[in-house]
């Protein structure tokens, strides 16, 4: 029988929009489409919750007319459908609102000396507060658009019920093993005072070309030929871009492959003779071919005239450097390993003949070895290239994930502080500025640490962005901060003094910026929590292929690549107000 449906003479839509709605509320329309579908299949749906801290946008309309739509076409299909609303209550959108609001920094929370000391617990209180500052709105826009969704029994992500569900979970992943505790670097915003996720670092815009000063250092060898110390000192160089947050170099990773010339040149800023050995395919970018010198004497070195006569005395591998020695760079600080049951097989045994090298922290609790003897020496790895540099990569286990790898695997020791807490930490603190030695566990800074040196710069910010002096009331003074000299330039400079810089020069390359702050992010090591996703990939990959994706390539495009490079998932946030993590241990 054919059903008689209204028909308009003209078309107003408001109307029509408020007519339906009117209707809707008034036969409890929402609801009855649930309960008189008792008993029937469900299909139960949980909204990924939007945060009720900020006002609902355009956006919002578009993303749950979808999300509306499938809802709908469950019930006419006979279905039970369940449908729950939530409040994102945490997240770093909450914690940059109440700090703009306050006037504060990460730094002054829980910080006693801060002259903007607030408590973690005033902190949180605030948080909650302004977390569900739009509720209103929210709940004005879902009705007015007709979203069909129970908002009076939403599920919030404070209450200690939803967190209590997500310790369930956990546990249920560790009792299958796909829960562990790891030590990772990390992509971490020192403005924004938390780590950010791969997915945070592809947002548009993120990864911008910056200028930054670099420098070709000189590494001083230990134990080379004897021959190779004629003309001068016998040096490496390496180049870094970034030497103000990667002061800790202590080993030099070189192609087995590539072939490396000695050459016998003069230090580019004051002619001191010296030794050095670089890439074949390199030598351009550093010394001029036509002032080569392949026969009689070598000629003197004039800056004025930009002559450096040079002389090439060997040709080999990068292979047959391997495990050569040089002096670090910088000795500020000497490496240590913390000695524990966890600790790497190759620690325990130098702990164990070397027990002159070990000590322990200040409360006691804790045992290191130091263990300079086995750091600064070249170990070999086929990515090196030669496209830019000199064909020799200083890495820095501390700040890098391939670096921190390349160094477990070839038993090199790491380096970083001890605090008072006895936590082992990198020079560079969670503000992006170096530790202060009154921060440091004593016994540490008497075993590895050369007061002067390090206290030289302690206390400096690694990126001008950082230091509040370049950040007036909590506002970022970009043109002020990229205006004066940073410690890059500074380090450079004191290299050069030093005759430890054979090249000093401007470069373009790609860096990672935080979207929420706009600054430089750094590669930071945190411990955290991971769900082992790897030990399911292909299953998901699979059923990912049984999907009626729409359009078809998005599951096999941008989905199925993320699938397909699937690393574990990284659960752990340095946040204040969000979801704490139990005793997982």
């Amino acid at each position: 029988m054919a059903k008689k449906f209204a028909e308009h003479q003209g078309l107003d839509l408001v109307k029509t929009n408020q007519d339906v709605l009117t209707y809707w509320q008034e036969n409890n329309i929402f609801l009855r489409s649930i309960a008189e579908r008792e008993g029937h299949p469900q299909f139960v749906f949980f909204e990924g919750p939007p945060s009720a801290n900020g006002h609902p946008g355009i956006h919002h309309v578009l993303a749950r007319s979808i999300k509306d739509t499938f809802n709908r076409y469950k019930t006419m299909r006979g279905y039970q459908v369940l449908r729950k609303a939530g409040w994102d209550t945490h997240g770093l959108p909450v914690e940059l609102g109440v700090e703009k609001e306050l006037g504060i920094t990460k730094k002054d929370i829980d910080n006693k000396s801060s002259d903007k000391y607030i408590s973690t617990e005033d902190y949180n209180h605030k948080c909650r507060e302004n977390v569900m500052k739009f509720t209103a709105e929210w709940r004005e826009l879902t009705e007015r658009m007709g979203y069909f969704v129970d908002l009076d029994h939403p599920y919030i992500t404070y209450d200690n019920k939803y967190i209590e569900t997500l310790w369930w979970l956990l546990k249920q992943l560790y009792n299958k093993g796909l829960l562990y505790k790891g030590y990772t670097i990390q992509p971490y915003s020192p403005a924004a005072g938390t780590g950010l996720s791969s997915h945070e670092l592809n947002q548009p815009g993120c990864y911008r070309d910056v200028k930054d000063t670099t420098v070709t250092a000189q590494f001083e060898i230990v134990d080379g030929k004897a021959a190779w110390a004629q003309h001068g000192k016998p040096y490496f160089v390496a180049w870094t871009t970034t030497l103000g947050h990667c002061l800790r170099m202590w080993h030099s990773v070189w192609g087995r492959r590539l072939i490396m010339w000695w050459l016998k040149p003069y230090n580019l800023y004051d002619g001191t003779p010296l030794t050095l050995v670089m890439a074949e395919s390199r030598l351009s970018a550093y010394l001029n071919p036509e002032q080569e010198v392949k026969e009689g004497a070598l000629g003197v070195f004039d800056k004025a005239k930009k002559l450096c006569p040079w002389r090439v005395i060997e040709r080999l591998k990068g292979a047959d450097l391997e495990g050569l020695h040089y002096r670090q760079l910088m000795p500020w600080v000497k490496p240590c390993e913390k000695v524990d049951d966890f600790a790497a097989p190759f620690v325990k045994a130098f702990a164990q003949t070397h027990p002159e090298n070990c000590f322990d922290s200040v409360d006691g609790r804790e045992h290191y070895v130091e263990m300079a003897s086995e750091a600064f020496r070249v170990i070999l790895g086929d990515y090196v290239t030669t496209e830019d540099g000199t064909g020799i990569v200083h890495i820095a286990p501390t700040f890098g994930a391939d670096d921190a790898k390349v160094a477990k695997d070839a038993h090199i020791p790491a380096l970083f502080l001890i605090n008072k807490q006895g936590e082992t930490r990198p020079m560079v603190d969670l503000q992006g500025k170096y530790y202060g030695i009154d921060d440091l566990d004593t016994n540490f800074v008497k075993v590895c640490v050369d007061v002067a040196a390090y206290g030289h710069h302690a206390g400096d910010y690694v990126k001008n962005s950082y230091a509040p002096k370049y950040n007036p009331g909590g506002v970022w003074d970009k043109a002020a901060s990229e205006k004066d000299e940073d410690l890059n330039v500074v380090i450079c400079m004191e290299l050069k003094q030093q005759g430890m810089a054979f090249k000093i020069e401007k470069h373009v390359h790609s860096y990672p910026h935080c979207w929420r702050t706009d600054k430089p992010v750094l590669y930071y090591p945190l411990d955290s929590w991971f769900i082992k996703d790897t030990a399911k990939k292909d299953r998901m990959v699979a059923l990912n292929k049984t999907i009626n994706w729409q359009p078809a390539s998005t599951g096999t495009g941008r989905f199925g690549n993320w699938l397909e490079n699937l690393n574990d998932w990284n659960l752990s946030r340095s946040r204040f107000w969000g979801t704490p993590s139990a005793d997982l241990a």
